[in-house]
């Protein structure tokens, strides 16, 4: 069992800079809001060969509207390679960023558990599990749920909900007692 396990990020600190490559070539910085919005919506997932990952980023597509009306931008990104994710499109129905290349080491700085392929099958390399963050307009992760299990995530729909109330009550980041 390994012991030196990556610091999790957590809620009220600065997120990472840190830039990744989406399919046209462009290097986008993960957790800058774009398109007129101010927040930033950050999807880790674990691959193409996750059928949960796929479901879940196909079900983001259906709400994103919600977090666009709430001024949230959003952005998906994997440890898988170019060639993977363009397989993976396949499968996918979306209009939003992915990016794809997410290193180890970005995986570290992030804080996520960080899982090895059960067999070729699976993938060829170290992947990440499922990870949230919601970078608020300071630059300050509002929100983070960092898992080690495919099947536990937000549920899109309430998260969307959720964050328009935070938005609309300038309701504090929580969980920053020390």
């Amino acid at each position: 069992m390994q012991s030196n396990y990556a610091q999790k990020l957590q809620a009220g600190v600065k997120f990472p800079d840190m830039k990744v490559q989406i399919l046209n070539g462009e290097m986008k910085t993960l957790g800058t809001p774009e398109n007129g919005h101010d927040w930033k919506l950050v999807v880790i997932y674990r691959g193409q060969h996750c059928p949960i990952c796929t479901k879940y980023l196909n079900q983001l597509e259906t709400v994103k509207a919600s977090f666009s009306d709430a001024g949230i931008d959003i952005i998906a990104v994997s440890g898988d390679s170019k060639a993977q994710l363009e397989s993976h499109l396949e499968k996918l129905d979306i209009d939003f960023p992915i990016a794809y290349g997410l290193t180890i080491e970005q995986m570290e700085s992030l804080g996520l558990y960080i899982s090895d392929p059960r067999s070729e099958k699976e993938t060829d390399h170290p992947f990440s599990e499922p990870a949230v963050f919601v970078v608020n307009a300071d630059g300050e992760i509002q929100i983070v749920d960092i898992s080690n299990a495919p099947f536990s995530r937000p549920e899109l729909a309430a998260l969307a909900n959720g964050l328009s109330f935070i938005r609309e009550n300038n309701y504090p980041i929580r969980g920053t007692h020390c």
